[in-house]
């Protein structure tokens, strides 16, 4: 796969018409947390019929169960993880790239509801779960919220993970804290990861389950929205767990016996991979804005794209673009052949693609001079929306 398909390019040009009629006039109030994400998150879902395809979605699942195909968990296996929204990857991508040429915040928030938590509750859950977790989520009629970062197990998620969940009589008691979690403040469904409280082992090496906790649950705070360098359009806070009791049907696929450690490292790949799209949808615009101004804006009688400094940025922005495009394409390819990704794989996509985005983000500022650096022209808002693909889903090294 090199290229989008002819469909596919026309189901972008049609998500470019609704995002410069549905989001750009409302970036300004999502910048200023005036307006949340979610609203018109529910409007796209609604005009694209995704949640008419997450219901029929379930009831495939159903019919597979009623039939005697599936056992009464059945595991998706048909890249439905997004309720039939992302059965093609390219759509998913396509998606993100646009939003994240106008507001990577807005992206990360819906990525954050729909792909981390509704996408892992279909492919993990139970039926029963999907139907009353997932599917709402799925729909836009609940806000979800992946939670597995804590303030001290960031890139060491898994062996740094202190919050566990001890067995009581008919679930678990959930105690520790997770912060930094897109849509906490906001969220209705959260899923939550923990490690068993067994006493066997050392905490370091205990089996990690993920729960599905909802909001208003007995000894869970969520705190106010975090105030943030960049992505101001997607809420972030902290999660505290005290005693918080889960019933024991919302351990996620009601199998304790199966740790969800690689279900979270599965994810954690999707997170990797979701940053290059992202990454693709900056760079583009980014490169866009600086090639257009450079033709318009003169200095000493030239225009300033007629100096080789400023040629010499462009270049590298579009080898930069180039570059993030291959990966895209070859992460698309490995997803709609079944190829497993490796975790150097998706850990080397990030590696590049996220200090590619924040560096020609912050070229364009350079090259459009003072202009760059007011709200005006975007470009200020990209480079510092940027600079969280270098950290979350696990930090980078920055580029020289």
């Amino acid at each position: 796969m090199f290229d989008f398909t002819e469909e596919q390019k026309t189901m972008r040009k049609m998500l470019r018409r609704w995002v410069e009629a549905e989001l750009v006039p409302h970036v300004d109030a999502l910048e200023s947390e005036a307006m949340l994400p979610y609203e018109p998150m529910r409007k796209l879902l609604r005009t694209f019929g995704a949640d008419d395809m997450a219901r029929a979605a379930i009831a495939k699942l159903e019919k597979r169960v009623a039939s005697g195909s599936e056992g009464t968990a059945p595991r998706d296996d048909e890249g439905e993880d997004g309720g039939g929204m992302m059965r093609d990857p390219a759509l998913g991508a396509i998606i993100s790239i646009e939003f994240s040429r106008v507001s990577p915040g807005f992206a990360m928030a819906v990525g954050a509801s729909l792909g981390l938590c509704g996408g892992a509750i279909m492919r993990r859950g139970t039926l029963a779960q999907k139907k009353r977790f997932a599917l709402p989520v799925l729909t836009g009629e609940k806000i979800g919220a992946w939670a597995i970062t804590e303030p001290g197990a960031g890139s060491d998620a898994f062996g740094g993970m202190t919050t566990v969940a001890r067995r009581v009589d008919g679930g678990y008691l959930l105690r520790g804290g997770k912060t930094f979690i897109s849509n906490a403040p906001h969220a209705d469904v959260f899923l939550i990861y923990a490690k068993m409280d067994h006493g066997e082992q050392p905490l370091r090496q205990r089996p990690i389950h993920a729960f599905v906790v909802e909001r208003g649950a007995e000894g869970m705070t969520l705190g106010k929205p975090m105030k943030k360098m960049g992505m101001w359009a997607s809420p972030t806070g902290e999660i505290l767990l005290e005693d918080v009791f889960v019933p024991a049907d919302q351990l996620l696929g009601e199998r304790e016996k199966e740790p969800s450690r690689e279900g979270a490292r599965d994810v954690f790949h999707g997170e990797r991979t979701g940053i290059v799209p992202m990454c693709f949808g900056i760079i583009e615009r980014c490169l866009e804005v600086s090639i257009a101004y450079a033709r318009q804006r003169r200095t000493w009688d030239k225009t300033i794209g007629e100096y080789q400094l400023v040629q010499a940025k462009i270049a590298r922005m579009f080898v930069h673009l180039q570059n993030v495009r291959n990966l895209l394409f070859k992460s698309l390819w490995m997803q709609q052949n079944k190829v497993p990704l490796t975790m150097g794989e998706a850990s080397s996509m990030k590696a590049y693609c996220a200090p590619a985005a924040t560096e020609v983000a912050m070229e364009a500022v350079q090259i459009l001079g003072g202009n760059g650096y007011m709200r005006e022209y975007r470009v200020e808002q990209l480079a510092r929306d940027a600079k969280l693909l270098q950290i979350g889903g696990g930090p980078t090294r920055s580029s020289s």
